[in-house]
């Protein structure tokens, strides 16, 4: 993992996660992928990702709020949309995108509400930063960067345009 100070830029990362996944459709890792975003920082990467990939089906959001576990011990405030899933997901090979993977919460809490839509042949992961920290048995298929954080420090993506991406402390990020 690389320290906090050494963060890449937002577009390179993007470029790094679309060429593995190009490279997984390609090797016939991932056939006819349904591309699917977490709510809202999740979502910005897979639009710039699906655009990149010319995927015939309109990108798929997820809203996880109230799949999540953890919001109250956060002093999250949710922000309720509706999810938007545009085709069946039984059989179908997800490429589900998040912005950071840290404990692994949020993307337990959006498998869960994938699983309520219908069964996938395969959840493929892909996320922007991975951080240490996990509380969850969560790895990603696809990463950007690795990053080594301090417990204090996270990771806030921006956008959605331009997109980026920078370090605060907790207490700038609430």
């Amino acid at each position: 993992m690389t320290s906090s100070a050494e963060i890449k830029p937002v577009d390179q990362l993007i470029d790094t996660c679309f060429s593995e996944l190009k490279q997984a459709v390609d090797q016939g890792k991932l056939s006819n992928p349904l591309m699917v975003g977490i709510h809202s920082g999740g979502v910005w990467v897979a639009e710039a990702l699906h655009q990149r990939m010319n995927l015939t089906e309109p990108l798929g959001k997820l809203n996880i709020t109230f799949y999540r576990d953890d919001f109250d011990t956060l002093g999250l405030h949710p922000q309720v949309s509706p999810s938007y899933l545009p085709a069946d997901i039984d059989g179908r090979n997800i490429i589900l995108v998040d912005d950071v993977l840290y404990t692994g919460r949020t993307i337990r809490a959006a498998m869960n509400e994938l699983f309520d839509y219908g069964r996938p042949a395969r959840i493929w992961l892909v996320v922007l930063f991975e951080r240490d920290g996990r509380e969850l048995p969560i790895a990603a298929d696809t990463v950007g960067q690795r990053v080594h954080l301090a417990a204090d420090r996270q990771i806030h993506v921006d956008g959605p345009d331009p997109l980026s991406a920078r370090i605060v402390t907790r207490e700038e990020n609430a």
